[in-house]
Formats: structure tokens, C-alpha cells, sequence
């Protein structure tokens, strides 16, 4: 550590807060304006830099680097008002959470139109003419093209600034990103102010990917890559703000860049690596902005929606036919081993589904009774795995004693995790739980000596009485049937009636006596429960355990799972785990290309059941039941 590197490494963050400004600009726009959490956001960048490379490639010789760069840019803007106008107007009246799961099939469609348009293989781009050298900094040398980028993040917020206030395009975003209903009241068409949003926003989601081509070479990782820090930024920022956008990105970019900076540390006989803090500094930000401002650091309280879907009815106790429809369910899938002792791999899927139906109604059930949005539940399954494989592992425990203490443990996560998450809702609590799992993943994957690092646990069995594959087949269902008709009775004892009302009035429940934050404490907690039984019988089917397994990708299937299937019945968590991890096996065993197909059954199921597969079916039953009863 010297001065000389600590300056070097300060204009490295400066370089990186540009890239990342230009991409957290665009999504908090779209967000600001259209109140969509934009998870396709990424793919834009990563078409950029795609597109950019085609371009320079192609055209670089006649119009030159620069100008192929701007191309790639409106190119990227011309797509996003296409995605706009061709998607995204069809659903804004639905629930907002349903947008999300559109922009996630999207995000999979682009994945692999770049991977067959462009292949698998890395790209790597030019030098740009003119920046392709180096200056002396302090006896260091400093790419002139990070020099260029240190200077182009402040530029394009000037542009942004000029453009929102002075004028009345801008005035009129301004306005919407506060109350976007009463702006169409006073006689602006909402929908081309909403696709002119959107275009600028991928725009420079675009100018940011094209930036990046000659500083690192175009891959099919970057969108994953960039939206989890870009949504941070946004977060931690405040929702559309744009100066708090960039002053964001600075903060964690520097703080990046001093932690690489800092490197090994010995602190009282202890080494302690800050490089590795830069996996998960970002959420460590967005963690303590978000408890001691919720709003982050120039938002403000958003406007309440007023089209945020259709009011949930109060859920009816299921009646004669419900309950011999579940029995036949169960007999059914007590033979089914029987019936399929010729193909043990439809017991091996069976068993998948059956842990992915318990972790999608235990997200469920605080995401649809409770009302919380959580996008960091695969913490809880994460934890629960972990427990288990540690408990057998580490302790020499019985599989039978882990499956019990597992569920615990993920519990006393989701009890200190909880505590923080109720004070806070909407996106804001979706983003605090995500940054709470992101935390968990970054420790589970660095603790080499505990948790096996970045390659997991391994050698992690059943009890010999459960090595046939049929018995454990057994003791999963027993224990998810047990689990979800245990969830479903919660939600008609008091407990869920009170968990509805503070969903659905908060000022009345108080009023009434109900301590609301208190309350969805205890069903955060329960929800983190199940999830660890969900991870804990996972870790024992699979025989291991990784990383992945805490990933935002998990947190993310288990959002699919519930929307897909509906959040406003019961039943719906069940039926979207079945059809996604269903359509995820089958597709990707029998496609190259499985991320499109499964991307374009899920838009088609959305915009054909915006309020899921199950909530269609029960709206088509309620009318049937209607027309009965209104021709006797």
C-alpha cells in the first residue's frame, strides 16, 4: 500500500461510477416514470456492447469508432421502445410484480438471441483511436480511455440535467416520477411519454455496454452482471434520481476500488482480506442506507399506484371438491413411484418439484397474505441446506436431528434479517432482503474452511433407511404436504386474518389494536422456516451443497414460481412450481436454446394470465359458479 496506488486506484473507481452511472441512469428513469422494475435492464447493456462491436467491425473503416459507438446506442434505444410498445403497454395495468416477471422472460429471450446471433465465445473489441495509450500518474501508469470515461459520467449527467429541467419533456418526467396518473389526468399522452422514458433509458443502458468494448471483451455474463449493482445504485441512490444515481455509483465504486487497494490486512493478529469485500460491498451500502433512510439518499416516498392490479377478494375456505381434488392429488403421487419404477428419474424430478413447491408457498406466504415483497428468500433455503450439510458434516448429527435443527437455524436468520426488513416495503423491502442474501451468498462463498468456499459441500447423504431413492421420495412428500396444508392452515386462524387486514390497511390494523410490524416479523420468520425444510431436503436429495443455492438466481425462480402461478390463491405457488420447474427440465434437456423457449412460454403465460395460471382458473370457476347460480 502506497500513495501512488491508492491514487491510481481512486481513478479506477472514477472510471468504473461512469460506466455503472450510465446504466443505474437508464433503469431509474424507467423506474421513476413507469414504476417497472426492469430486470431486462442488463440485456440492453450487454446488446450494447454487442451491437457496438458489429458495428466498429462493420463500419468503423467509413464512419469511424466513435460515431459506431453513438449507432449502437440508438440502435439499443430503438429496441427498448419496440419492447415498450409491443410489451410492456400491454401489461401496466397489471400487478407491478407481474412486469417484473415479464422483463425477466425478456431478459432470457435477449440472452440467447445474443448467444445465436453472436455466438458463445468472447468478443473482444478494438482499442479506441486516439485513447488506446497510457499516462504517468504518480510514477503509474493509467489507461487514457478510463481517463475519457472519468470525464464522460459527468458530461452525461449535465446532458440529463439540461434535458429534465429545462425542458418540458423534462418537466413533464419530472412530474410523472411523482404522480404519473394525475400527468395523464391534465391531458399528456401517458403511453408515448412512457415509451420515450423507456427508449432513453435502454438508450443509455446502450451508451454504457458500447463504452465498455475496448475495456473488457463482450460476453454472455455481462447483463447478469451489471443489474444487480445497477438496481443497487438506484436503491441507494433514491428511485429516479438521477444525481443520486451518479453520486451512488461513486460511492461504491470507490468503495470498491479501496478495498482492492487495502488488499491482505493484519489487524490484531488477524488477516483479514478487504479484496473480497468487493463482492459484496454494494449490498453492505445498500443494507445501511436502506435501514437509515429508507428512501435512500435523494428519494423520496414514492406515490401510491393507483393501478397496481385488481383488489384481492378474501380468501374462501376451500370447500367439498377442493378437498377431494387434494386427496386424489396425494393418492395420486403416493403411486406414482410404483407406477414409474421403470423410470427412476421421474422420481428424481418428482422430488425436485415437490422442494420447489414448498419454497415457492413459503415465499408466497408473505409475499401474497402478508403483502412483502422479497427478493433475497433463497437466503433461507441457502441457510437451511447449509445447516443440514453442516450439521452431518461438521457435528456427525443424524440426517434425522439435522432435518430438524436445519429449519432452525434458517428461522434465527430470517428472525435477525426480519428485524430490519418489516420496518421497510414495497421495492425497498424487496432490495433490503436481496442485499441481506447477497451478503449471505458472498459469506458462504469465500469461507473456504467452513463452508467449502466457492465448491460447496460435498458427501452429504439421507440415513441409510432412506438410501432408496423411493423412501425418500416418501419422506419428502409427507413432510411438504405436511408443510403447505400447515401454511394453508395458518392463513384462517386468526394469525392470517390479521396478517390480511395489515396487508391490506395498515392504519386500520393499528387502530384496531394489531401490531403490524410485529406480526409480519413473526411471518417472516415461519416463511424463513419453511424455506430452510425446502433447503435442508434439498441438500440431502442432491447429496451436496453450493453457493448457488443463495444466489440472487434462486430468489429470482422463487419470485417466477409464485407469480406464475398467481398470488392472490393458494394454489397458485404450487402450480407455478410445477410449471416452471417442469418447463425448465424439459426445455433444457431437449434446446440449445432452452432460456428463449422457457422466456417466451413464461410472456406468453403472462400476457394471457396476468393474474397467474391458477388465478385464471379460479376466475373462470367463480364465473361458471356465477352462471349457475344466477339460471337456478
Amino acid at each position: 500500500m502506497n500513495f501512488s496506488g491508492f491514487v491510481v486506484q481512486l481513478l479506477n473507481g472514477l472510471a468504473g461510477a461512469s460506466s455503472l452511472f450510465l446504466v443505474a441512469a437508464g433503469l431509474s428513469l424507467i423506474f421513476g416514470v413507469t414504476r417497472i422494475v426492469n430486470f431486462a435492464h442488463g440485456s440492453f447493456f450487454m446488446v450494447g456492447i454487442y451491437v457496438a462491436y458489429s458495428l466498429v467491425a462493420n463500419l468503423g473503416g467509413s464512419i469511424g469508432f466513435w460515431p459506431s459507438l453513438l449507432l449502437a446506442a440508438v440502435a439499443v434505444g430503438v429496441l427498448g421502445a419496440l419492447v415498450e410498445v409491443l410489451l410492456l403497454r400491454r401489461i401496466y395495468r397489471a400487478p407491478e410484480l407481474f412486469q417484473l416477471l415479464a422483463t425477466f422472460a425478456l431478459g432470457l429471450v435477449i440472452k440467447d438471441a445474443v448467444l445465436w446471433y453472436w455466438g458463445p465465445e468472447e468478443l473482444l473489441g478494438p482499442r479506441a483511436p486516439g485513447l488506446s495509450g497510457s499516462v504517468s500518474i504518480l510514477g503509474r501508469q493509467f489507461p487514457s480511455y478510463d481517463l475519457f470515461l472519468i470525464v464522460a459520467g459527468p458530461v452525461v449527467l449535465g446532458l440529463l440535467w439540461l434535458l429534465l429541467t429545462k425542458t418540458r419533456w423534462g418537466t413533464l418526467v419530472r412530474a410523472a416520477t411523482q404522480d404519473r396518473e394525475m400527468v395523464s389526468a391534465l391531458g399528456v399522452n401517458q403511453a408515448w411519454l412512457f415509451t420515450a422514458v423507456f427508449a432513453l433509458g435502454a438508450l443509455l443502458a446502450g451508451l454504457g455496454g458500447a463504452l465498455q468494448l475496448p475495456r473488457e471483451p463482450a460476453n454472455l455474463e455481462m447483463d447478469l452482471n451489471i443489474i444487480g449493482a445497477a438496481f443497487v445504485v438506484v436503491v441507494v441512490g433514491g428511485m429516479g434520481s438521477i444525481p443520486g444515481a451518479y453520486v451512488a455509483a461513486l460511492l461504491i465504486a470507490e468503495l470498491k476500488a479501496i478495498c482492492i487497494w487495502l488488499g491482505l490486512v493484519e489487524i490484531a493478529g488477524i488477516s483479514i482480506s478487504f479484496s473480497k469485500l468487493t463482492l459484496v460491498v454494494e449490498f453492505l451500502v445498500m443494507a445501511v442506507v436502506l435501514v437509515a433512510r429508507p428512501w435512500g439518499l435523494f428519494g423520496r416516498p414514492q406515490a401510491p399506484s393507483r393501478h397496481a392490479g385488481l383488489a384481492e377478494q378474501p380468501l374462501r375456505r376451500p370447500d367439498r371438491l377442493y378437498n377431494y381434488a387434494l386427496v386424489g392429488l396425494l393418492a395420486v403421487l403416493a403411486l406414482v413411484p410404483t407406477l414409474a419404477a421403470q423410470s427412476p428419474y421421474v422420481t428424481v424430478l418428482l422430488i425436485d418439484l415437490l422442494v420447489a413447491v414448498l419454497f415457492a408457498a413459503s415465499l408466497h406466504f408473505i409475499m401474497g397474505p402478508a403483502g412483502m415483497h422479497s427478493f433475497g428468500h433463497a437466503a433461507y433455503f441457502g441457510l437451511g441446506a447449509y445447516g443440514a450439510a453442516l450439521l452431518v458434516r461438521g457435528l456427525n448429527l443424524p440426517m434425522e436431528v439435522a432435518l430438524v435443527v436445519a429449519p432452525a437455524l434458517a428461522a434465527l436468520g430470517a428472525f435477525v434479517y426480519g428485524w430490519f426488513c418489516v420496518r421497510l416495503s414495497g421495492v425497498y423491502l424487496a432490495m433490503l432482503t436481496l442485499a441481506f442474501a447477497q451478503i449471505t451468498w458472498a459469506i458462504c462463498y469465500q469461507w473456504d474452511t467452513f463452508t467449502g468456499g466457492s465448491n460447496g459441500l460435498t458427501g452429504v447423504w439421507p440415513s441409510e433407511w432412506l438410501a432408496d431413492r423411493k423412501m425418500y421420495y416418501y419422506l419428502t412428500l409427507s413432510l411438504v404436504a405436511g408443510a403447505v396444508l400447515l401454511m394453508h392452515r395458518m392463513l384462517y386462524s386468526p394469525f392470517g386474518y390479521a396478517m390480511r387486514a395489515a396487508r391490506d390497511s395498515v392504519l386500520r390494523s393499528d387502530a384496531i389494536g394489531i401490531n403490524v410490524k410485529r406480526l409480519q416479523w413473526v411471518a417472516f420468520v415461519l416463511a424463513g422456516t419453511f424455506a430452510g425444510l425446502a433447503g435442508a431436503l434439498y441438500a440431502f436429495s442432491k447429496g451436496s451443497i453450493s453457493p448457488e443455492s443463495l444466489h440472487v438466481g434462486k430468489s429470482i425462480d422463487g419470485l417466477v414460481m409464485v407469480l406464475l402461478g398467481g398470488v392472490q390463491t393458494l394454489v397458485g405457488p404450487v402450480v407455478g412450481a410445477v410449471t416452471f420447474t417442469w418447463l425448465h427440465d424439459t426445455v433444457a434437456r431437449n434446446t440449445d436454446y432452452w432460456r428463449a423457449m422457457l422466456g417466451a412460454i413464461i410472456l406468453i403465460l403472462v400476457l394471457l394470465f396476468p393474474q397467474g395460471i391458477a388465478g385464471f382458473i379460479k376466475q373462470v370457476l367463480t364465473r361458471l359458479r356465477g352462471e349457475k347460480e344466477g339460471q337456478s
